[in-house]
């Protein structure tokens, strides 16, 4: 060990794991400004993000997951907002995570954590975090997940994902959460788009949000029809209206939740749940590892760019050029 003031000799690895286990250490304390700053290092591909996640506890049980979804518009910021005033008169602290588009000038997510839940900005016992979908395979950012196992191990009792518009992040988001509410609107043809993409069959409660617009009645009818002719499944999903603004069928959004969670449990659903999240988990980060392993043992972008105008002048087939990948990298293996 060095002696005190010589500040030359000590190893600097050694240094920058002392500093990840001190700011750990204020994560599993419950320190926001810790848990905000370990998450962009996780979001940003830091090479401590492994020793993070170890320090952290990676294997720590995640808190309930709720994901809010839906198409744009449809007020799911609000909703999640009202839910949130009722998880905290209860006492329960909630962490959210905000999936949005990547700002294609920023490359990080278009709509900032510091225009959502503006009520709830001087609240210690909520969290909210923006996260980028940054191009992420399936839409949600693999480092949504440990973001998930972070706000977690920082101590938060339910956590909310939420995502923007619709597509691929959707449906993925029932990949991540327990309980999935799919948010829609009256009279916006919300139905019809959200069959298109495929995203009421993911939902576990589902939302119609603005009930106090025209159309009302006749959407809730539609999506009862839809959900009472839905392949049989041992839940039977609500179909609540709400009007986020004025907190209007809140609390009855809160009650189905809580109802699900309990069923999930009872009927041995969240032991699978969990497992479909770990193998999701396990899936995003081999994938990312093996495009570090392949940018490390040369596939970098002009090697990549030469690849892509081959395929796309038929010079080369894609896998083809895989397999050139794989040898190369194979032999700068052998080679260091």
């Amino acid at each position: 060990m060095p002696a005190a003031g010589d500040h030359g000799s000590g190893n600097p690895r050694d240094e920058q794991c002392r500093e990840i286990s001190s700011l750990v250490e204020k994560v599993l304390g419950g320190d926001l400004r810790a848990l905000a700053r370990s998450i962009s290092l996780i979001e940003n591909g830091s090479a401590d993000v492994s020793e993070i996640m170890r320090s952290a506890g990676a294997t720590t049980d995640l808190a309930p997951i709720v994901g809010v979804t839906g198409p744009s518009g449809a007020g799911k910021s609000s909703l999640v907002d009202a839910l949130v005033a009722v998880y905290r008169r209860a006492g329960v602290t909630v962490g959210i995570l905000a999936v949005d588009p990547t700002s294609p000038v920023t490359g990080g997510a278009l709509l900032g954590d510091r225009v959502r839940m503006s009520r709830h900005s001087g609240d210690a016992g909520v969290f909210v975090r923006s996260m980028a979908t940054r191009g992420a395979l399936g839409g949600l950012a693999a480092a949504a997940y440990d973001a998930l196992v972070l706000m977690t191990a920082a101590g938060f009792d339910r956590l909310i994902v939420e995502t923007v518009g619709v597509g691929q992040d959707e449906v993925d988001v029932a990949g991540v959460a327990d309980t999935t509410c799919v948010v829609l609107t009256p009279g916006a043809g919300d139905e019809v788009q959200a069959i298109k993409a495929g995203i009421l069959e993911v939902g576990d409660v589902f939302v119609l949000n603005k009930a106090d617009l025209a159309g009302a009645e006749q959407a809730e009818a539609q999506l009862r029809a839809w959900v009472s002719g839905a392949k049989e499944e041992a839940w039977t999903a609500p179909v609540l209206r709400t009007v986020a603004t004025s907190e209007e069928g809140i609390e009855e959004l809160h009650d189905a939740v809580e109802r699900h969670t309990s069923w999930l449990r009872s009927s041995g659903e969240a032991s699978s749940k969990r497992r479909a999240l770990a193998r999701l988990r396990l899936h995003s980060l081999l994938r990312d590892r093996l495009f570090r392993l392949a940018r490390a043992g040369g596939f970098d972008r002009a090697r990549e760019a030469e690849l892509v105008e081959a395929i796309a002048n038929g010079e080369l087939g894609a896998h083809g050029a895989v397999e050139r990948i794989i040898a190369e990298i194979s032999t700068s293996e052998e080679n260091s």
